[in-house]
């Protein structure tokens, strides 16, 4: 299997993915304070959304490399 197609399938999933999900969330660490003995961290978490025409963007595009003849 070939780079092309090889992307074209990782498209086609992530796409997929994009669509079911709609987004994604993480964690990320802000601000942080050590005194003495004592530490003190602040979590925020963030949420990524993704649009429904990336996910069917990137679905069309990896149909287009997977069946595309050179």
């Amino acid at each position: 299997m070939n780079a092309v197609k090889m992307l074209a399938i990782v498209l086609i999933i992530a796409g997929g993915l994009g669509l079911i999900y709609g987004g994604f969330t993480y964690t990320k660490d802000t601000h942080q304070a050590k005194i003495g003995p004592i530490e003190l961290s602040v979590k925020d978490t963030e949420t990524v959304n993704i649009p429904v025409w990336a996910g069917i963007a990137s679905m069309v595009a990896g149909a287009f490399l997977l069946f595309a003849r050179k």
